[in-house]
């Protein structure tokens, strides 16, 4: 921590500190906990369902403070502000539950991507954006036509359609829940003229693909029969997709 940049968090001695004290100023109330980075860092405790404490972290070329929202292991909101005022307002608007436009609203500053926007419409609104832009991935690899051919054979299956679809490495799978993490439901190896397509299920973390633990194990010769195999693998009344994430 530079002291010259940040002279009120070295006189307080923790950003944990200056915050409490910064809140009191405002006749605010918070809980501040511990950060992950220690003095320099700090965490501002959320009462609504679902939200993670505001991560708080400082700039270290300048001064600014920097926050980040999550909810279920997703980033719904971040923002940088020179002014230690408004990032307490954060953490109370964000730890009461308001909206992401509403925070938007009161603090400019704070951004929510298009991903966070639709978590918080809904499981089925993020569901349709991420097969949106997967089937937008496999368009934009024609050289790769056995990818596309899977991607659209999936999407065509209503029971994989309403799961959480992503890419890893030209793999496609399909998880039960939007959050993280969350355990995959089946996932699928793209084929080539020399080898079949590969359906695997498995109990492991989506996001470790290649240590998960692997429990069956399918061959076919084509993408249509690949997404029918994934189906008839799926645990029975698994989905549709939801917000929220495994209990580890």
């Amino acid at each position: 921590m530079d002291s010259e940049l940040y002279p009120d968090l070295a006189a307080a001695g923790s950003l944990g500190a200056l915050l409490e004290r910064t809140a009191a100023e405002l006749a605010l109330d918070i809980t501040v906990m511990p950060g992950l980075w220690g003095v320099t860092s700090a965490g501002i405790s959320a009462s609504a369902p679902g939200r993670k404490p505001l991560d708080v972290h400082i700039g270290s070329e300048r001064r600014w403070f920097g926050v980040t929202g999550t909810t279920h292991g997703i980033e719904m909101i971040s923002g940088a502000t020179t002014d230690l005022r408004d990032v307490v307002r954060a953490g109370v608007a964000w730890g009461s539950g308001k909206s992401l436009r509403d925070l938007h609203e009161l603090l400019p500053w704070l951004e929510s991507s298009e991903f966070a926007q639709a978590v918080e419409r809904g499981p089925a609104e993020a569901v349709d954006l991420a097969w949106g832009r997967l089937r937008r991935q496999a368009a934009e690899a024609p050289e790769f036509p056995e990818f596309g051919e899977l991607v659209e054979a999936t999407h065509a299956e209503p029971r994989l359609r309403r799961l959480f679809p992503f890419a890893s490495m030209w793999r496609v799978g399909f998880r039960a829940c939007v959050g993280f993490p969350c355990s995959l439901a089946v996932f699928i190896t793209p084929g080539t003229e020399t080898r079949p397509f590969l359906v695997q299920c498995s109990r492991g973390h989506a996001e470790d693909p290649e240590l998960r633990d692997r429990d069956l194990t399918g061959e076919a010769a084509t993408a249509q029969e690949a997404a029918a195999l994934a189906v008839a693998l799926l645990p029975a009344g698994l989905g549709p997709a939801v917000i929220g994430s495994d209990d580890l």
